[in-house]
């Protein structure tokens, strides 16, 4: 789906675009990937699993500008991209209200308003689009997003214990939330 573009403030006074991936973001893309990946353990996977060619991304970027079914926007300050979201709805008749959201951050620019500002124009697009419900997971111990879940009028559904291994064995829980519109 295609993102009108927006110019936003950050609490911070800077000056920052969301907007959506083009092809030509692709290598960026990697670049923020891996970054947020080995920034801290509250994503899926670690930064050497992200093998996501340049070519492979760009083609994503453009199925997913042409879907439908899914929206990615960025941040965007000074030409890097420091912030991701996206919104994949579910396709099947007796899911198709629901939809789920992703969102990363690069660490320095956490508490900027970044994370507010992505969720609501994807919470918008939603509800414009039908969906009665959006779910997310997250990782225990991230706190961070975790609240900004709560701002954004989420609620926690369920966790599933001893979900996440890390490297040194830790186990974590993740927890379900969802909002209903």
């Amino acid at each position: 789906m295609l993102f009108e573009s927006k110019n936003i403030i950050l609490k911070n006074k800077a000056a920052a675009i969301l907007r959506n991936p083009e092809k030509s973001d692709a290598k960026d893309m990697n670049t923020f990937f891996k970054a947020c990946f080995s920034e801290t353990d509250f994503f899926i996977r670690y930064p050497e699993e992200w093998t996501q060619t340049e070519e492979g991304e760009a083609e994503f970027i453009e199925s997913s500008n042409k879907s439908q079914y899914s929206m990615v926007i960025i941040c965007v300050i000074e030409g890097k991209i420091v912030g991701n979201c996206s919104l994949m709805f579910n396709q099947r008749i007796k899911t198709r209200h629901r939809a789920s959201i992703s969102i990363g951050v690069l660490k320095k620019y956490w508490g900027l308003g970044i994370g507010t500002a992505m969720f609501s124009e994807m919470i918008s697009i939603a509800g414009e689009n039908g969906i009665a419900q959006i779910e997310l997971d997250y990782i225990e111990g991230n706190s961070q997003a975790r609240s900004l879940y709560e701002k954004m009028g989420f609620i926690l559904t369920g966790e599933k214990p001893n979900a996440i291994r890390l490297k040194d064995g830790t186990m974590l829980k993740e927890f379900s939330m969802i909002k209903e519109l």
